[in-house]
């Protein structure tokens, strides 16, 4: 009889503390949720950020596209005018040649030489300026080129970064899921081993560094384990320090008071059971109170004034928490913040995030960088273009003078020759004025640019 109060007694104990962790998984479980809910939003907000970037590359695309169909267009104006240059010459040389008097030859032949230099030197000087401002262009366009190339790049990198980050994340979920399970099974495998007070710190930096592996941050080599310290107080010798971005550090000290609660689990008698998970309690509380003062926050530098102290399973703190209730509180008091797998893993992903988002932020400044660059090599490349319209202003302006001191001191001369009845076979023909404007670079397209 007293054997069957025995097992149903146990069996109730077992349903009881089945029960209590269950809520405490439950609890945890929907942190976890409202993690994930969290980091999804921010997943959403990258999304935008990588959206717009994308909208001002296209923007500078179709700017690039403006500017090059614009210089083709002045080039090919150029060109068209370099030739009626070379027909005006032609023309003149042919006209003179059919004039057969040898006195209209002598009274001509210099000004002829004059415009044919004057033609020469223009159509050169046109000629190598167009050939300066063709390279000088070029090595402009060229950098530009190279910015909208390593933009694009900044762009896929950022985006294969975001689809790998939320992959991860959910396969994170899941190994989190498959590990509480697994680390539940493992607990009451090694409760025989746990006994000695090595093992169980052994045990208690194997979970430790378990947890940094499930959590992701073994590749980011931001932690270091058994790194010692002297202070004051003799060797300070924390099990961990995690690494955050820009320079600031936590302090994590692995505690596994396992003695009594491990003789709660061998004893019968509830009052004895109670005895010793009460026990358990007090070298929770024990272990707060040596581990605050340490004051490791002191001891390190860009540390907040807080170390976390880790538990190596989820049963150990609820047996504890069970018979002390303020235990969380008394922790925050002495600056010691209570750990246990499940909690320090959703730490140590916070921090994993917060490491992606700095490398996000470097890029998304370096694509800043490569803007302000494109910028100014437009205004740049916007003056050359005022240059090269200034330069055509005056190779027109200066045609046009030519062809003015034509028709008013040679073509007149030449007509008398048809008065006093001396002919050719060939009339000579008209030389018209370039008329045509160039188009101007508008300030306000240069601003909007």
């Amino acid at each position: 009889m007293d054997l069957w109060v025995v097992i149903i007694s146990s069996f109730i104990g077992f349903l009881c503390g089945l029960g209590i962790c269950y809520l405490f998984i439950s609890a945890k479980s929907k942190v976890l949720t409202d993690r994930v809910k969290f980091l999804q939003t921010e997943n959403s907000r990258i999304q935008l950020d990588l959206d717009q970037a994308r909208d001002l590359l296209m923007a500078y695309n179709t700017q690039i596209v403006e500017l090059q169909t614009r210089l083709d267009m002045e080039q090919k104006v150029n060109e068209e005018k370099l030739a009626l240059l070379r027909n005006a010459k032609e023309e003149l040389e042919d006209d003179f040649k059919a004039l057969s008097v040898e006195a209209l030859r002598h009274n001509n032949q210099s000004f002829l030489e004059l415009a044919m230099a004057t033609l020469d030197k223009y159509q050169i000087q046109a000629k190598s300026d167009l050939e300066k401002r063709q390279l000088a262009i070029d090595e402009l366009v060229k950098p530009i080129k190279e910015s909208l190339a390593k933009v694009d790049i900044k762009i896929n990198e950022l985006e294969q970064k975001r689809v790998g980050a939320y992959e991860g994340l959910v396969k994170q979920v899941e190994i989190m899921a498959i590990g509480q399970e697994n680390l539940q099974r493992e607990t009451n495998k090694l409760v025989s081993a746990l006994k000695s007070p090595n093992v169980r710190g052994r045990w208690g930096e194997i979970q430790l560094r378990r947890v940094v592996e499930l959590a992701g941050m073994v590749e980011y080599c931001d932690f270091y384990q058994q790194e010692q310290v002297d202070s004051e107080l003799g060797i300070l010798r924390p099990d961990m320090i995690i690494r955050l971005p820009g320079k600031k550090t936590i302090v994590v000290d692995s505690k596994a008071p396992l003695s009594d609660y491990l003789k709660a689990l061998e004893v019968t008698d509830e009052i004895q059971k109670n005895e010793k998970l009460s026990g358990h309690a007090r070298q929770v509380r024990n272990h707060i109170i040596k581990l605050s003062s340490k004051s490791y926050w002191s001891q390190f530098e860009f540390t907040p004034e807080f170390v976390v102290m880790f538990l190596p399973g989820e049963a150990f703190f609820s047996a504890a928490l069970q018979f002390d209730p303020e235990l969380i509180e008394f922790g925050a008091e002495k600056k010691v913040i209570i750990a246990t797998p499940t909690t320090l893993i959703a730490l140590l992903k916070a921090i994993a995030y917060g490491w992606s988002q700095e490398q996000i932020n470097e890029n998304a400044k370096q694509i800043s960088d490569l803007g302000k660059l494109l910028y100014e090599r437009i205004m740049i490349l916007t003056e050359h273009l005022l240059d090269i319209r200034k330069g055509l202003l005056q190779t027109v302006q200066a045609f046009n003078k030519t062809v003015g001191s034509y028709e008013n001191r040679v073509l007149v001369t030449a007509r008398k020759f048809e008065e006093l009845g001396i002919t050719s076979e060939n009339s000579i023909k008209e030389v018209e004025g370039i008329e045509t404007g160039l188009r101007e670079v508008s300030a306000a397209r240069t601003e909007t640019i």
